[in-house]
């Protein structure tokens, strides 16, 4: 009656199951691995100050985020790597708004 037990079964059996519950997991999309290079800088923007009677010579070939304004303020979605997005800020962090979309207001 008191036989011992192989402890070693069991251990690879919990950890083999802990493995394939977080495979299956990334998988199917419910578990994310950030990277470093996921929080990092998307692209650099510049404004271009339009001026009245000069010229103002831009590239043909278009940029690889198109923008979306999405509760009032400009999202981008990068057309190259599926899922990616970004809020425009400035280089303060503030959020770039939309013009003629009506802004989130505080809730007192």
């Amino acid at each position: 009656m008191s036989e011992e037990r192989n402890a070693i079964p069991l251990i690879l059996t919990g950890l083999g199951s802990v493995l394939g519950t977080i495979a299956v997991l990334w998988y199917y999309g419910y578990l994310h691995f950030a990277k470093p290079e996921d929080a990092l800088l998307l692209a650099d923007f510049t404004m271009l100050k339009s001026v009245p009677g000069e010229q103002m010579k831009l590239s043909l070939e278009p940029a690889k985020q198109v923008a979306h304004c999405i509760d009032g303020v400009v999202v981008l979605f990068d057309t190259e790597q599926k899922g990616l997005t970004g809020v425009l800020v400035d280089n303060r962090k503030h959020a770039v708004r939309c013009a003629g979309q009506e802004t989130p207001q505080q809730i007192k």
